[in-house]
């Protein structure tokens, strides 16, 4: 664990100039959690390399234990190509129940130490601790907390980042993995960051990261060292991001209860996809999980989305509505598939796959969601 304390000192870079209070930022991010989650309810997989996914020609993996991640699996990858990196995988078909129930047991001991709690996914959140509930005051000691209370009631080990804002507590809790702990205090944001590589920022994935080393870009540093001009020509809007957080600037709160415009998610791959079958497959993923936040947060909307970023980061939408509300799961997963197969064949690989529903119905009774949940499948 990375020790420092995040609740005195000095504001962070770029805080000051805000105008803004210094928060007390947790992100917990659980490890390999639907894997986890098999290796605790099944003892015989505890150990062992397993892929949570469909093990056929057609199969994607969704998740992906430590074990099996040394043999360099990883999520969204083609369950063939899993199989010939780690002839010893053993295929779980996914169980997602179990994944929520978990999930849920985790949002009440968040909840006990916080009101502040935003979820981004079934595994990882955003938690404001700047006023506990508790009357503690450390945001480190509530992090260690929170990890133990997981671990003595779920079984199941979670990584924290705490820092002063957002993007430096993702990107810290991210630092020791898995089962550990990393704390950017106050002022050191800036000087943290500038000896990241470039892909340890959230949303730069390879293709990215390739074309930023063509730039001269591969540090944090390199990019700081670029103005707003050349990341705006060279990143279009996605500069704008570049240029605060390689400052380690993010001045985003945690929302808790935002007024929810869509329901959805979206998965970044570690190796871009391109085949019909592997498209599809993802796309099922995709389905389970936002269908989940669909039912639990109670919405009702007319207009499915589907989103896909390029290699090249080109984005592209395809929106389809119909005159009442989505009727159910199945509705929504043929709206979306028969999105999916108007793209088809895609004119080049996707490294992103979103989904979303919008034209919300109000419903005064549902639960406050944010507008969009990262999908972290792992």
């Amino acid at each position: 664990m990375t020790q420092a304390e995040t609740d005195s000192g000095e504001a962070g870079e770029g805080e000051e100039e805000a105008g803004t209070g210094l928060r007390k930022i947790i992100h917990v991010d659980m490890d390999a959690f639907f894997a986890s989650v098999e290796q605790r309810d099944n003892p015989e997989l505890r150990g062992k390399p397993i892929a949570v996914g469909g093990s056929g020609e057609r199969g994607v993996v969704a998740a992906a234990s430590y074990e099996a991640r040394k043999f360099g699996v990883r999520s969204a990858m083609p369950s063939v190509t899993a199989r010939r990196l780690c002839p010893d995988l053993i295929f779980v078909r996914h169980r997602f129940d179990a994944y929520k129930e978990a999930s849920r047991q985790i949002r009440r001991i968040f909840e006990h130490y916080t009101p502040h709690v935003e979820p981004l996914s079934l595994d990882e959140a955003y938690l404001d601790v700047t006023d506990d509930l508790l009357g503690i005051g450390s945001a480190t000691r509530i992090a260690e907390l929170i990890r133990q209370e997981i671990k003595a009631k779920t079984q199941l080990t979670a990584s924290a980042g705490v820092s002063y804002n957002k993007f430096l507590a993702k990107i810290a809790s991210d630092q020791n993995k898995p089962d550990g702990m990393c704390v950017i205090r106050p002022g050191q944001g800036a000087q943290f960051v500038a000896g990241l590589p470039v892909r340890r920022f959230h949303g730069v994935g390879p293709k990215g990261a390739e074309k930023m080393a063509k730039l001269g870009i591969e540090t944090g540093a390199d990019l700081a060292a670029k103005d707003i001009d050349f990341l705006r020509q060279n990143f279009g809007s996605f500069a704008d991001y570049l240029y605060r957080a390689a400052r380690g600037i993010d001045l985003r709160p945690v929302r808790a209860h935002r007024i929810r415009k869509s329901v959805g998610g979206e998965r970044t791959f570690n190796e871009d996809i391109s085949s019909g079958p592997a498209l599809r497959e993802t796309l099922r993923d995709i389905i389970d999980i936002v269908w989940e936040s669909i039912e639990r947060t109670k919405s009702r909307g007319r207009t499915v989305t589907l989103k896909m970023k390029f290699t090249d980061f080109q984005l592209i939408t395809r929106s389809r509505s119909v005159p009442q509300a989505v009727s159910g799961k199945e509705e929504f997963s043929q709206l979306a598939h028969h999105l999916l197969e108007e793209t088809l064949p895609l004119p080049m690989p996707i490294r992103l796959m979103g989904l979303t529903l919008s034209n919300l119905e109000r419903d005064e009774d549902a639960e406050p969601k944010r507008e969009d949940a990262q999908l972290s499948l792992l």
